[in-house]
């Protein structure tokens, strides 16, 4: 599919790496992994011939079919899901034969009639839909002009449409962005499935490990190709970083730390679930920590100066943005040590409690009670904003703190990877994720003793995600999240509080349970198909006599039966791998093994048997995946009205 033979690509004069080789084959899913700045974005333009290597040879297999996300959208009036639709080019072309009805005898019209239907050309709208349902758009939303979408909504409308396209070869640029949670795992099951090759930026560690199977590593200049997800590629480097004798005595020290962090969250643990989710992720860092021990990202919250007991009481709000109700009847009281992360769809209100909150927003009803010496630290989505161009990284510290000495200041702005000169350069040239760095660091430095954080790692690469973790945890203030990477959600927050129908309310499981909840709405949009046709609900009027449907019905269930086993039987398997992954990786948590001399042995059986694993689990989950989706399409068919071709 893909040949890299000794390439070098600079930009700006800058060398982002040199001497890349590689093979990508049909069917990898490759996570194409590194710090900001480091080259991927423009390894993806080089595929997609919108730059140019300097040195070495690059190729791509002829006549390839490659889709990637477009960065506008177009703000006509055309619809939404027409404008999703003409991402199938294919599709397009043929519809445009079929309608003309041009063919000399008649015979390329027979030959488009018949690619048409091959390529189900008649259930395009019903699929346009479906990947429509699946990234967030109500039922409402098929036919309105793009030009009423704001931004991230057409960036959702941009994803649909490369995933539209039947491709050989997708590449995807950080795609969960935009997306909330649901989106994010109803995205993380469609790529799972995905028969095309997959290049894929991503920071979020468990959309990696769910997704891809390869892992394409830039560092320092250099590329190399792993085999396996993004949790195998941890821990080859962490053994590879643990053969450095330099670093040995860091690993020690950070496997302590790690250890007793878990030791004091077993002492205070009291909801089960929410406990067995947490030691889960606890469980993995020990090898994560390894994996990262090496970043120059290093930062804590310094103790805030007052915890007073409640920090915050909201009794019986109701928040009314025009003339619509999003929050009604709020009851929250925040304690010193609280951990709340808020899950629920786009749109269900998370970031509008976040601004109530935090003060933004004051409810039309009810009280908002601040604690006399409440401090907030709020990281909003548009938090980069709050930055002022054409200043520097110590001149926003400096302006927090005139007393404070630059020595100090600069060994603060260390820990968030600002050193050197980089501190006195404006920020006009800082990157997404170096603004964002900036942004938390000013938090931080204001020692808040409520933090709100909504959507933080937007922007932020993974070694930096992996240090704000593990900042958070020794947070002693209350802690509020929305985010929709789960590793963040698992390692900081002690329970889930559900933003749905105008209520907050704690919901009764871990993030797998909330998962599952996610994947069952996602099939319910699916089959209501928002936009597909065939009437309102997408069904078919009923007809013939009670007795006939009756014996319709059981037809139908009969039809079906044998792919809801299916689906039964790979749900089963999932279960089961996932439940010996974690037996692995307890094992591979363990400071022991990294400690006996016999533990070189161990952990390269263990880690042979998670990669046997992580491959059956791909395997089970495509399995799954491809089983969902044709007991969905046959569902739809039972509903499609008949195709035009054919009245």
């Amino acid at each position: 599919m893909l040949s890299f033979d000794a390439v070098a690509l600079r930009c700006g004069g800058r060398l982002l790496f040199s001497d890349a080789s590689f093979t990508v084959h049909r069917g990898f899913k490759i996570g194409l992994i590194g710090a900001n700045g480091v080259g991927k974005s423009s390894l993806l333009r080089l595929i997609l011939g919108e730059l140019e290597n300097d040195s070495g040879e690059f190729s791509l297999i002829p006549n390839a079919v490659v889709a990637h996300v477009a960065q506008e959208t177009p703000a006509g009036k055309s619809a939404a899901i027409e404008y999703v639709m003409d991402g199938d080019a294919e599709f397009r072309e043929l519809e445009r034969v079929l309608h003309r009805g041009f063919a000399a005898g008649g015979r390329r019209l027979d030959e488009a009639q018949a690619r048409f239907e091959a390529i189900g050309g008649y259930a395009t709208r019903a699929r346009a839909a479906r990947l429509m349902s699946g990234l967030g758009f109500g039922a409402g939303d098929a036919d309105r002009p793009l030009n009423e979408f704001s931004g991230g909504w057409r960036m959702r409308l941009n994803l649909a449409r490369a995933l539209m396209c039947r491709s050989d070869l997708l590449l995807l640029d950080e795609p969960t962005n935009h997306l909330d949670l649901d989106a994010v795992i109803w995205l993380q099951e469609w790529l799972a499935g995905y028969e095309g090759t997959l290049l894929l930026i991503s920071h979020d560690r468990d959309f990696l490990d769910a997704v891809v199977d390869r892992v394409l590593h830039i560092e320092n200049s250099t590329v190399t190709l792993y085999t396996g997800n993004y949790s195998d590629f941890e821990a080859k480097r962490a053994e590879l970083l643990a053969q450095r004798n330099a670093e040995a005595a860091k690993q020690q020290r950070e496997i302590a730390r790690v250890q007793s962090f878990i030791d004091r969250f077993k002492a205070k643990a009291t909801k089960a679930k929410q406990a067995q989710s947490r030691m889960k992720t606890l469980a993995r860092m020990t090898v994560i920590a390894q994996a990262h021990v090496d970043s120059p990202l290093d930062f804590r919250f310094a103790a805030p100066a007052k915890l007073p007991a409640p920090l915050l009481q909201v009794e019986e709000a109701r928040v009314v943005l025009g003339h619509k109700v999003i929050l009604d009847q709020v009851n929250l009281s925040l304690m010193p040590g609280d951990r709340f992360a808020l899950v629920g769809r786009n749109g269900a209100g998370k970031s509008t409690l976040m601004k109530l909150l935090s003060g933004q927003y004051a409810p039309d009803t009810g009280h908002w009670r601040p604690a006399p010496d409440l401090s907030i630290g709020y990281f909003a989505q548009h938090a980069l904003e709050q930055l002022h161009a054409g200043e520097s990284a110590l001149a926003h510290i400096s302006a927090l703190d005139p007393g404070a000495t630059e020595r100090d200041l600069r060994s603060f702005l260390g820990g968030f990877g600002f050193s050197g000169d980089r501190v006195f350069e404006p920020i006009d040239s800082f990157s997404g994720g170096e603004k964002a760095r900036l942004v938390l660091a000013m938090l931080i430095y204001q020692r808040p003793n409520l933090l709100l954080l909504d959507e933080p790692t937007n922007h932020l690469d993974l070694d930096m995600r992996f240090a704000l973790a593990r900042a958070l945890q020794d947070y002693t203030g209350a802690l509020l999240l929305v985010s929709h990477d789960r590793y963040l959600l698992r390692a900081v927050s002690d329970e889930l509080l559900l933003v749905e129908d105008q209520c907050v309310t704690p919901f009764p499981g871990d993030l797998d349970d909330y998962r599952q909840r996610s994947r069952e709405r996602s099939r319910e949009r699916s089959r209501e198909r928002p936009g597909g046709g065939g009437g309102e609900g997408g069904e078919t009027n009923a007809s013939g006599s009670p007795r006939d449907q009756r014996r319709a019905a059981a037809d139908r269930r009969t039809r079906l039966r044998p792919l809801q086993n299916a689906v039964r039987k790979a749900e089963l398997e999932i279960e089961r791998l996932h439940a010996r992954m974690l037996e692995i990786e307890q094992g591979l948590a363990d400071p022991g093994l990294y400690q006996d001399p016999a533990g070189p042995a161990r952990l390269g059986a263990l880690s042979s048997e998670r990669d046997r694993i992580a491959r059956s689990l791909v395997a089970a989950e495509t399995e799954w995946l491809s089983h969902s989706e044709a007991l969905e399409l046959a569902e739809l068919e039972e509903a499609l009205p008949e195709p035009i071709g054919d009245r």
